[in-house]
């Protein structure tokens, strides 16, 4: 064996993982967890006492963070459970282009195209009228597993 057959081509952005694992019985209300392969909310933890064969279950009630569809998961309490690395930056508006896409000014002084005005209706109208007012608005946006969403608005005055 030479050490020309170990050649590993990492594809990992940063070192940063996706998830990492956590004990599904430390998992609570409020906390992030995989479901489905989604990142989720958790807005209900039921845990089932030990039975016959066991182990004790953990019932999680979740909400995709994304889509906002309801998804449920029973786990054993001892097992681990998959946690989405969930991230938020604030970014500054810049445009929103006729296709729905906005424009975001970044940190390093970049411009970010490739998010769309979110789907959540009072959300999409404040930053479409905000915009349009000439206001100057922050938008946070939420990542996780890959995915990014505008879930928040800020406005912090006129231009």
């Amino acid at each position: 064996m030479s050490d020309d057959e170990h050649h590993f081509e990492s594809k990992a952005d940063a070192g940063a993982s996706k998830t990492f694992p956590q004990q599904a019985g430390t998992i609570r209300k409020n906390a992030y967890v995989v479901i489905k392969q989604r990142p989720c909310k958790v807005v209900e933890v039921s845990t089932s006492k030990t039975g016959k064969h066991g182990h004790a279950k953990c019932h999680f009630v979740a909400i995709d963070i994304f889509t906002g569809k309801k998804l449920e998961d029973i786990v054993p309490s001892s097992h681990n459970c998959d946690v989405p690395e969930v991230t938020r930056t604030d970014f500054q508006l810049i445009d929103i282009s006729e296709d729905g896409f906005v424009s975001l000014l970044t940190d390093n002084g970049e411009t970010k195209d490739d998010l769309r005005v979110p789907t959540d209706e009072p959300l999409a109208s404040q930053i479409k009228s905000g915009f349009g007012e000439g206001k100057d608005l922050v938008v946070t946006v939420m990542s996780a597993m890959g995915e990014e969403q505008i879930c928040a608005l800020k406005d912090i005055g006129p231009k």
